[in-house]
């Protein structure tokens, strides 16, 4: 038996080193279906972003649908997404804040969401609240997630942050005022930003947690996801992380573990962080920063 016991510290550690470093993370997107824009149209940015987590061999994605953007037009590329596999959820109507809304008003606007959205083929029931808003303070956090899980609706949290909708944003900026964009540079860029977060909220993730979860990625249904999203895929593979489906994602631990804090607003781990006594200084990427991006992507030198 002593033997044995000899043995158990190297069992456990097998045991537990996967788990530490799983490295495993799903891909969501919010907001579509977005509308035009000077760089693309939405229909063009839906063919590209399907195209692209395809040749990726990426499991399953999931779309967070503003449903105010669903009219004759856009619901044809709703359902372009799910004939290609992948899974819609709800994403609010108006886009509002739950924090102005409030705990009446709020589950009104996801329920008129929901009405347009539960005849789709692959609707599956998450909600993520526009802004990372789940409420003004911890009572009507609460509040929220009660009258969610009335609705049949499952918390569509995230586990990494970042600003990928302003890289987006600056690079449509570019195109609307007729400048050159070069290419190479904004791919570069938009991967080498988004893959720091990743490591940033990672990192954080094994020092609140004591392990690496099974992370939901925040995206956008944007131009830069469109042009750029396979080249982040396979960066994040050559750096020894998997991509997986967003359900599978949702069966982490983490998923159970909501802490009762008022911050939620760069996610779960940075909440569960911040229940554990870390200030909200610490808990969001330097690139979380509309003035950091400008001085970053100026130096960049990605338009002419």
């Amino acid at each position: 038996m002593k033997n044995l016991l000899s043995y158990l510290p190297v069992v456990l550690s097998l045991l537990i080193a996967p788990t530490l470093a799983a490295r495993e993370i799903a891909f969501t997107f919010d907001d579509a279906p977005t509308p035009d824009s000077a760089l693309m149209t939405g229909q063009e940015r839906t063919t590209r972003l399907i195209d692209a987590l395809i040749a990726a061999k990426v499991p399953d994605a999931l779309l967070f649908v503003k449903a105010d953007y669903i009219n004759n037009d856009t619901q044809k590329r709703l359902t372009q997404y799910t004939a290609a596999g992948f899974h819609l959820a709800n994403h609010s109507y108006s886009h509002k804040s739950a924090s102005e809304l409030g705990i009446l008003d709020y589950p009104a606007d996801v329920y008129k969401a929901h009405l347009l959205l539960k005849s789709y083929k692959n609707f599956l029931p998450y909600h993520r609240f526009p802004f990372l808003h789940y409420g003004k303070d911890v009572a009507a956090i609460a509040s929220l997630q009660q009258s969610l899980t009335e609705l049949g609706y499952k918390d569509g949290y995230v586990t990494i942050d970042n600003f990928d909708w302003y890289v987006s944003s600056l690079l449509t900026k570019a195109a609307e005022e007729k400048k050159t964009i070069d290419y190479d540079k904004a791919r570069k860029f938009y991967v080498e930003m988004l893959y720091e977060s990743i490591e940033f909220y990672d990192a954080m993730a094994k020092k609140s947690l004591g392990r690496s979860p099974q992370h939901v990625m925040l995206l956008h249904e944007n131009d830069a996801a469109a042009l750029f999203v396979g080249d982040l895929i396979a960066h994040l593979r050559t750096k020894g992380w998997k991509i997986v489906s967003p359900q599978q994602a949702y069966q982490d631990p983490i998923a159970r573990n909501f802490p009762n804090v008022a911050f939620h607003k760069q996610g779960r781990v940075a909440a569960i962080a911040n229940s554990k006594g870390a200030p909200e200084s610490e808990l969001r990427h330097p690139s979380e920063n509309i003035e950091y991006l400008d001085k970053a992507f100026s130096a960049a030198n990605i338009i002419k």
